[in-house]
């Protein structure tokens, strides 16, 4: 047996950005944790393309674009990454994008985007721009190529074009992966699950609409990923109620009208104007906050780099963890969160534009150490320290901005939302508002810093579930994960041509059998009711294990295999619909073992780590990037001792081979 070459084997369900960012910390770590004398050989499962996957492959609309500018996207660690293995600096989009206007040098291994649009695109791509969906496809189908080309000759990798159907196998024993379009199994050591953003079949509310839509011949889309959105049933000229304000609905939005021959005309002041096409339909859309999420800046910082963490991070969660009761995210958590975020905010407009405080910053931040975020002390500094309130930072009133608003018709509501749009638009693109973008990288910062603190399981049921994967995750999109400006513009011109309505802020979505339509009001206009022959989800699909479109996922979750979240306490049980995995290593909490399956690791999107985000911003310390380094550590240690027994003892009655 031992004259029989040994190979470890590793299958990883998915092959997009995450797998491929584990893909590289793998390469990276395989130099110390390897040994070169035995092979590993990795199968990648995934339908799409490898590096893009599905979210980000090419085949998609040119119309839909990142929200996030070219020099603010990597893949790769560098100085901030606080990772055991080793850091392996790489070229962000911006800077991969250089070397196609010979701005830079190549970046090997070097090839051109087939497509020639997206060549054109990259030739004149600039830093702050944003780029569209298909460049950022190119440039992770480049960072996949590159990763190959790092790896040690004896770890190999092979793609497999099929969907994971299954994972069988005992805890103690090989795994096998079932494919769609082939019998055989796949038969590996261990078996890592990276599918990504993965879609879920209707609610029962969803359901219901779609019977009231098929009843009346009308039309109705559940939550769908947009480049997968099928909108060909809407007619031009049809009134559709879009419930959510957030990226999907932009997207949505272009779909249905430069997508479908409408164009933009820029004005000599600065605005757009719409020229349709005839065949758009109209849009009515609103949300719980009634408002777009606020547009990216599209500027850099005008001072020095903020140290962050200060007020929340690896010491503020031991303190907290540290004090041994239930915590409640608002009352225990938020207030040191807001003071980070405010840090941020305030370190950035004094060193920036000192003209517009009253105080010397070495003053300012030694009082703003002191009292909570909330104190009376703290609102009396800031009061002093920052003239103009339009500098303050101010948590509720951007949380929830019709508030205590009310308009007597539509068309009042039309003329305050599209002066608030306009306002926000030029503040994001003004470098004088500079401290906005200290503020983000301050929330970035606490976003990075609470997977740990969630991991303890300290934070009460009812927080979790109303707090932080409500309130908090919809707040850190709305001001974090806007779009570009430009697209706020475009829905200004859009609503100056009647195209879109705003319905306002709670609005609530009914049926009327009586004239077959979907309605929808709002208290931002009493009274006021809107009718429509389609109602559009305008949002992602959210997680549920019980309706997950993945077979292997659901066939795990119906077998007892898996575990979903479930968070408990004598007030409240909340059930995430997140797969439940380890915090240490991303094993599965498998519920028929009592705890993590030694051999199935999952990570990403549908885990309760949260660490969604599969690329980052650079210079962040991505959470991301932590997990993949940890997880392609523990991954190498577990792989190199099966692949020194499989040398010498038979698996599964026979040698493990490829």
């Amino acid at each position: 047996m031992s004259s029989i070459p040994s190979t470890a084997v590793l299958v990883v369900v998915g092959a997009g950005p995450r797998a491929t960012g584990l893909l590289e910390r793998i390469a990276a770590n395989a130099p110390e944790l390897w040994d070169e004398a035995g092979n590993l050989h990795i199968h990648l499962v995934d339908p799409h393309p490898p590096g893009p996957g599905r979210i980000w492959r090419h085949e998609q609309s040119a119309l839909l674009r990142m929200n996030s500018m070219a020099e603010d996207v990597t893949m790769f660690t560098d100085e901030s990454s606080t990772i055991e293995g080793p850091i392996r600096p790489g070229p962000s989009l911006a800077e991969w994008a250089a070397q196609f206007s010979g701005q830079s040098p190549r970046h090997a291994p070097h090839t051109e985007p087939a497509d020639p649009e997206v060549l054109t695109e990259l030739r004149t791509l600039a830093g702050t721009d944003f780029p569209t969906r298909r460049v950022q496809s190119a440039y992770l189908d480049w960072v996949f190529r590159r990763v190959l080309t790092e790896l040690p000759p004896s770890v190999t990798v092979e793609w497999h074009r099929t969907t994971a159907t299954a994972v069988t196998g005992p805890a103690d024993g090989p795994q096998h992966v079932h494919l769609a379009d082939r019998a055989t199994p796949l038969t590996a050591h261990l078996v890592v699950l990276a599918q990504g953003h993965i879609g879920s079949t209707p609610t029962a509310e969803h359901r219901d609409h779609a019977a009231f839509a098929l009843r009346h011949g009308r039309f109705h889309l559940p939550p769908e990923f947009s480049a997968d959105a099928d909108l060909s049933g809407l007619q031009p000229g049809e009134h559709v109620i879009l419930r959510g304000f957030g990226l999907a609905f932009i997207d949505l939005m272009a779909l249905l009208t430069e997508g479908r021959g409408g164009s933009f005309r820029p004005q000599a002041d600065g605005t757009l104007t719409y020229l349709p096409s005839g065949r758009e339909p109209v849009l009515h859309v609103g949300s719980r906050r009634g408002v777009p999420y606020h547009s990216k800046t599209r500027y850099r910082l005008q001072g020095p780099r903020p140290a962050l963490p200060r007020h929340f991070g690896p010491e503020a969660v031991d303190a907290l963890l540290a004090e041994g009761r239930p915590l409640d995210l608002r009352r225990d958590v938020w207030p040191l969160m807001a003071k980070e975020i405010g840090f941020g905010h305030y370190h950035e407009l004094f060193h920036a534009h000192p003209e517009r405080t009253a105080l010397a910053w070495a003053d300012f931040i030694a009082a703003y150490d002191r009292p909570g975020w909330y104190d009376d002390d703290m609102a009396a500094l800031v009061a002093m320290a920052v003239p103009d309130p339009a500098d303050r930072l101010d948590f509720e009133a951007l949380d929830r901005p019709l508030d205590g608003l009310a308009f007597p018709t539509a068309d009042a509501f039309q003329d305050h939302l599209r002066e608030r749009i306009a306002q926000d638009v030029t503040r994001r693109e003004d470098p004088e508002f500079s401290a906005d973008l200290g503020a983000f990288l301050a929330l970035l910062s606490v976003y990075g810093q609470l997977p740990r603190l969630v991991a303890a399981g300290r934070l009460t049921a009812r927080s979790v579930a109303e707090r932080l994967d409500g309130w908090w995750h919809g707040f850190f999109s709305f001001l974090a994960s806007g779009p570009p400006g430009f697209r706020l513009r475009q829905l200004l011109a859009l609503s100056r041509a009647g195209i879109v309505h705003f319905l306002g802020a709670d609005v609530r979505i009914g049926t009327d059998e009586s004239t077959g339509t979907f309605t929808a009001i709002s208290p931002t206009v009493p009274g006021h009711t809107s009718h429509a022959t389609a109602l559009i989800e305008a949002y992602l699909p959210g997680p549920s294990l019980d309706r997950t479109e993945d077979p292997l996922l659901r066939g795990l979750h119906r077998t007892g295999a898996l575990g979903e979240e479930v968070i408990s306490d004598p007030t409240h049980t909340h059930r995430s619909g997140l797969l439940a995995v380890s915090p240490e290593d991303g094993r599965i909490v498998d519920p028929s073992l009592g705890g993590p399956h030694p051999r199935r690791i999952a990570l990403g999107a549908p885990t309760n780590s949260r660490a969604v985000a599969a690329f980052a911003r650079p210079r962040t310390n991505a959470p991301a990037f932590r997990q993949n380094d940890a997880v392609a550590r523990a991954l190498l240690r577990a792989l190199r001792v099966t692949e020194a027994e499989t040398a010498t003892s038979p698996v599964d009655d026979r040698p493990l081979r490829v």
